[in-house]
């Protein structure tokens, strides 16, 4: 049976935390969509890991790992992340790793358009991390892409590259820092080495299905990131939505045992775009300093506010979770009071909006509505039983389950896998 971890909010969550806890008992692990964009954190063993391109799974000695079909695969980031993995000990990472043929491979050509992209958008500019995963995406959705499938025929391999290369110098002239020739020799090598890693993914998941293992799917970035219901256009270039797990690794419907939301007790977002709770005083800089809030991927710190349950209630309904795991509860310990976004105004009307708005100008412009809670003012770090929680904590979390109608499973106390209370 399947069972998916996907973020609720604006990534960051911490699902590879939960990941990590849940790899303990499963076979396989995998990723869906995506690139070396998204970063999660892991703490296993007094050893900190940092995972981008590769699955978490990797820290479970007896699991295998998947990166899936509609993942863009940037070769020298999957090679980097090996061996750091395996100097911090996980020495047979090479052995449990495997990736899809119908990756389309994320250039360094890719990587050079991005930035030329976000110049071009100057003020406009998406906050991107520069990894080319939008210009990957791009000339996939252009059919002018490369699959790793295609990387084995090397004539095609090169034509196709070449003329790649040769649009965007049309376009962007000197400007474009690139050679192309440099890196088709650079993958002379990597045919070599990715031969035995890449696998038919879907033949792999009808095989894992069929003989009922137990999957776990660790989802990438989250929901409003994704590029049809995220805060387009600040968003990523891939379905990070349930569907996209789906398509991403053809699931098998009826084989889904479980869809786990991860929620931040408090809501953060990197780059660019609207966010109605941001708090850029004092409230917003306590909580990035107690959190720790730099992005994995960027190092860039996150904006951060208050809990969004009008945000919540939307990623509930498009993703339709069993149940949610809310992180970093013990960020919260020293407020005397806590604020939750219950309801957004229209400015203009005065009226409150019946679910959260499409249009970017209506969702910058939003009067938020604040539900407000008693903090319970004690550290709750490595609490890890229900019943050990203040009254005021133990509320908080009824409050956001009665709110958005959905089980909270899970609630992280503290960074260590162990810091986790299991609520059923």
């Amino acid at each position: 049976m399947t069972t998916i971890i996907l973020g609720s909010q604006w990534g960051d969550e911490g699902k590879g935390k939960l990941t990590d806890i849940l790899c303990a008992e499963a076979q396989i692990c995998a990723r869906a969509a995506g690139g070396h964009n998204a970063g999660h954190s892991i703490k296993a063993n007094g050893v900190s890991y940092d995972f981008h391109l590769l699955p978490s799974g990797l820290v479970a000695p007896q699991c295998i790992n998947l990166i899936g079909s509609a993942v863009v695969f940037h070769v020298p980031s999957f090679f980097k992340e090996l061996n750091d993995v395996e100097a911090k000990g996980i020495k047979d990472a090479r052995d449990r790793i495997f990736v899809s043929d119908r990756c389309h491979i994320n250039f360094d050509l890719h990587a050079a358009v991005d930035g030329l992209e976000e110049i071009e958008l100057g003020a406009n500019a998406v906050g991107t991390t520069k990894r080319g995963i939008g210009p990957c995406y791009s000339t996939k959705a252009a059919r002018s892409g490369v699959r790793l499938a295609e990387m084995f025929d090397e004539e095609l391999f090169e034509r196709k590259l070449r003329q790649l290369a040769a649009g965007y110098k049309k376009r962007y002239g000197d400007l474009l820092k690139y050679d192309v020739e440099e890196e088709i020799a650079r993958f002379k090598g990597y045919r070599v080495a990715l031969a035995n890693h890449i696998v038919d993914a879907v033949a792999f998941m009808a095989d894992a299905q069929d003989k009922k293992a137990n999957i776990l799917v660790e989802g990438s970035q989250a929901l409003m990131l994704d590029i049809d219901y995220g805060t387009y256009p600040y968003v990523t270039s891939s379905n990070t939505c349930l569907g996209g797990i789906v398509s991403g690794l053809g699931l098998r419907r009826r084989n889904i045992k479980e869809v786990i939301g991860v929620v931040k007790a408090y809501t953060t977002r990197v780059g660019s775009g609207s966010f109605p709770t941001e708090d850029t005083g004092e409230v917003g800089t306590k909580l990035q300093e107690l959190g720790g809030e730099i992005g994995v991927s960027t190092g860039r710190k996150r904006r951060c506010g208050w809990l969004d349950l009008v945000l919540l209630k939307y990623s509930c309904a498009v993703n339709d979770y069993d149940c949610l795991q809310l992180s970093k509860l013990d960020v919260l310990g020293s407020f005397n009071t806590i604020k939750i976004a219950v309801a957004y105004k229209d400015p203009a009307t005065g009226e409150e909006l019946a679910s959260f708005p499409a249009d970017p100008s209506l969702l910058e412009r939003v009067d938020v509505v604040y539900h407000e809670l008693p903090g319970w003012n004690t550290s709750i770090a490595n609490v890890r039983e229900w019943s050990d929680l203040p009254k005021e904590a133990r509320d908080y979390v009824e409050y956001i389950e009665g709110f958005v109608h959905t089980k909270v499973k899970w609630i992280g106390t503290g960074p260590d896998r162990e810091d986790m209370i299991l609520h059923l």
